[in-house]
């Protein structure tokens, strides 16, 4: 007999003591300490194709969660209710019960399109309740502005959104635009923090021509406190019926035009304010 052959002969000796051993029962390491082997590979060799006995493996967390979820399933529990009652992912579940028969609808289409609805209400109620804590809390965040923090808001608030001078169009006038009432009530508080007096603020209406004109100058008048009579010519916007516009209703009221007279010395005060706030602005990202 070659080397060969009896190595080949002394491994199939082998390998069938140490498949019995398996069968019989023992773990890894038993039939390594019986058989003398010591080498890992050639163990795996010896066992290859041979399950370990259920002694030897180690219990799964999730096997009482997968009996338990696949007694839920039969019953007719959906996946988003097992999900809840367990606390396991929706994919898990959805791996341990796929081989199961699908129960069989309990409600009719309009009765769990009903359920989803009301379902899909109380979460919007719960994240609208969560918006007004959140925005409360971030008002009471900005308690007393002082001036100065006021003077600030104010300069970055015109600078955004009033009008502005062009090289190539000098217009030097404080002209301030804008729908937004709170946005007209900051930028006039902002115009008496630098002595601007009310005698020199001229107001009119900028609306689309199928809007209420005459609801919207009274609604604007009564916001700034003046006379609707004292407004300037209201500016009507053409309507393009080819547009589908969403600004409609009685909540929509068009622009207000706030205009200072004699402005051009306050608007290059504010054009020099906002430069340095620039400045100011690059320093601190430097």
């Amino acid at each position: 007999m070659t080397s060969a052959t009896s190595e080949y002969t002394d491994f199939e000796n082998l390998r069938e003591q140490a498949i019995a051993l398996r069968r019989e029962g023992l773990s890894r390491r038993q039939i390594r300490d019986r058989l003398h082997v010591d080498n890992n590979d050639i163990l795996n060799r010896l066992l290859e194709g041979e399950p370990p006995p259920e002694w030897t493996r180690r219990p799964n967390a999730k096997d009482d969660l997968r009996t338990r979820a696949r007694e839920l399933h039969l019953e007719g529990w959906t996946y988003d209710r097992i999900q809840v009652e367990l606390g396991c992912s929706k994919s898990s579940i959805s791996l341990w019960v796929r081989d199961l028969p699908k129960p069989e609808r309990k409600r009719t289409p309009e009765e769990a399109s009903a359920i989803a609805r009301r379902g899909w209400e109380l979460t919007l109620s719960r994240r609208e309740e969560e918006r007004q804590i959140r925005k409360a809390l971030a008002r009471d965040q900005i308690g007393t502005m002082t001036e100065r923090e006021l003077f600030l808001v104010g300069v970055g608030l015109y600078w955004a959104e009033g009008s502005k001078s062009k090289p190539y169009a000098r217009r030097e006038v404080v002209t301030f635009v804008n729908s937004d009432p709170d946005m007209i009530i900051l930028y006039l508080a902002w115009l008496g923090v630098l002595g601007v007096e009310p005698e020199r603020l001229r107001y009119r209406v900028m609306i689309h021509e199928n809007a209420d004109v005459t609801a919207a100058e009274q609604y604007w008048a009564d916001l700034v406190r003046v006379e609707r009579a004292t407004l300037g010519k209201t500016t009507l916007k053409k309507h393009n019926p080819k547009t589908v516009r969403k600004n409609v209703g009685e909540s929509y009221r068009g622009c207000l035009v706030v205009t200072v007279l004699h402005g051009a010395d306050l608007y290059q005060r504010i054009e020099g304010w906002w430069s340095g706030m620039v400045v100011e602005g690059r320093r601190l990202t430097a």
